[in-house]
């Protein structure tokens, strides 16, 4: 039987203090050393990500087996996700550090490889030229510098520039007004996720979803490879947010990318559908993560601004399970430190009650065996005032379906094998133990007891609550549910 280290509730040193939402935190320069990493970890990472789009596979392969290391020497349970780059276009080479385009000039855009200057700038997709019309829009760098199509032809297109600036290699293109026919999985991400199946990550994430086709897709690529490897669908585009009921029903969990989402759509509308996906994720128990620039300041200064603050503790009241630093743990200069600071504003914000006490509507409650266990075991906690609540799932079914009820209480999954150990790290106050499930219930209550103080979660004569998945059960699909003194013993 084996525990480890529980890094989703570290309760002394200079660790978090316990808190349900979880942290996720990308890697890159400033955090692949393992006298960063390692430190880095400790701080109470529950998932780290893998951004094909930097570094090369040598990069990743280094710091999967460097994170790999410092886990098992820390007894830590922490999911790996490799993010895909997508389809994402870019500019070709431009000439010198950049060239600036005034507002009211024009700008070529054309499909074959020329340097670019102030008058003609190539893509890295040209066949999608033909799916750009007059009158749509082009957003360079983010939409630094934007421009409206006036001409458009198979030879390229004429842009008049509407917001000035400058342009430089390698900058991405966003086209929020274009249907664009393109490969959800490029050439790259094939090869990225045949990398990531060798490895045996946790997670992939696929960039630029437009519908649930193009999660299928991946799937249909995972399947063939006989891998278990769960999706995180990045919601990034208008076409998303449109299809994103039928996204969220196709994948494991998903991701608001607000960078790229604020760009392809109007900027004040962000907050509000990601406030929208949130409560659809929830209503599913499905794992939601929110992202970008929620700590920016700290890629550059040791404290953050109020306004970031606020803005993480926001997507948590809003239901993420998750929040995600990117370049502030990738290339920041205070990596561990915005760590630190992540929980301490997920530990804070778990303890507004409204968040925590929010119910699910009886008409929003999902259907199924294992939706109706964990919706009981919910409302049994709470009745019997228990300390804990313990579940013995197979594949982790049963703990996200009741880690979306938000229960204020530690709630333990007691799990065949480390692979689903690992996936529920990414599980809003889920936490977890690698356990041999035995044949007898009464064998399973000393084993629940066992990890319950081992871990610190209750002591003798604590009321808890014990449940079972159905697949759990070998004599019946129908789970079960058990109410128990820790310490005490059925004959």
């Amino acid at each position: 039987m084996s525990a480890g280290r529980s890094n989703a509730a570290v309760k002394s040193g200079d660790g978090p203090s316990w808190s349900g939402t979880k942290v996720v935190a990308t890697l890159g320069p400033g955090s692949l050393d393992p006298s960063v990493l390692e430190p880095l970890l400790l701080s109470g990472v529950h998932v780290v990500r893998l951004n094909f789009s930097h570094g090369t596979l040598a990069d990743h392969l280094k710091a999967v087996q460097n994170l790999r290391a410092i886990s098992k020497k820390h007894q830590l349970s922490i999911a790996i996700m490799g993010d895909l780059c997508g389809p994402k276009i870019r500019l070709g080479t431009v000439q010198g550090d950049g060239v600036r385009i005034e507002r009211g000039a024009s700008l070529r855009l054309v499909g074959e490889d020329v340097v670019g200057d102030s008058e003609v700038v190539s893509i890295n997709q040209p066949d999608i030229l033909t799916d750009i019309k007059v009158g749509h829009r082009v957003l360079i760098d983010d939409g630094m510098v934007r421009f409206v199509v006036t001409e458009a032809s198979v030879q390229g297109l004429t842009c008049e520039c509407k917001v000035g600036g400058i342009i430089k290699s390698r900058k991405g293109v966003n086209l929020p007004d274009s249907n664009l026919q393109i490969d959800a999985l490029t050439e790259k991400d094939i090869k990225d996720l045949e990398w990531a199946t060798t490895q045996e990550l946790d997670y992939l994430a696929m960039s630029f979803v437009r519908t649930a086709d193009d999660i299928r897709q991946l799937r249909e690529r995972l399947g063939a490879q006989c891998v278990d490897i769960h999706i995180v669908a990045k919601i990034e585009t208008p076409q998303a947010v449109e299809d994103i009921d039928n996204i969220i029903e196709a994948s494991d969990a998903i991701l608001v990318a607000r960078g790229d989402l604020g760009v392809e759509m109007e900027l004040v509308h962000v907050p509000r559908v990601q406030k929208e996906i949130c409560a659809r994720c929830r209503r599913s128990g499905t794992p939601v993560i929110i992202a970008t620039q929620m700590l920016q300041s700290m890629v550059t200064e040791s404290i953050p601004t109020r306004a970031e603050v606020s803005d993480v503790a926001n997507a948590i009241v809003d239901g993420a399970d998750a929040v995600m630093l990117s370049a502030e743990t990738a290339v920041g200069a205070h990596p561990i430190e915005a760590v630190r600071m992540m929980n301490r504003i997920a530990a804070e914000a778990d303890h507004y009650d409204e968040h925590l006490s929010r119910p699910i509507a009886a008409n929003e409650l999902c259907h199924g065996v294992t939706a109706a266990v964990a919706d009981s075991i919910r409302s049994i906690a709470r009745k019997v005032d228990a300390v804990a609540v313990a579940i013995w799932t197979e594949k982790g079914v049963l703990a996200r379906l009741l880690s979306r009820h938000r229960i204020d209480r530690p709630l333990i999954a007691l799990v065949p094998g480390e692979d689903v150990r690992r996936r529920l790290a990414l599980y809003y106050g889920v936490t977890s133990a690698t356990v041999s499930k035995p044949d007898e219930i009464r064998n399973c209550l000393e084993r629940v007891d066992e990890v319950l103080v081992r871990e610190g979660w209750a002591q003798q004569g604590d009321p808890i609550v014990m449940g079972f998945g159905p697949a759990s059960m070998e004599w019946g699909d129908t789970g079960s549910i058990t109410i128990h003194k820790l310490g005490t013993r059925r004959h």
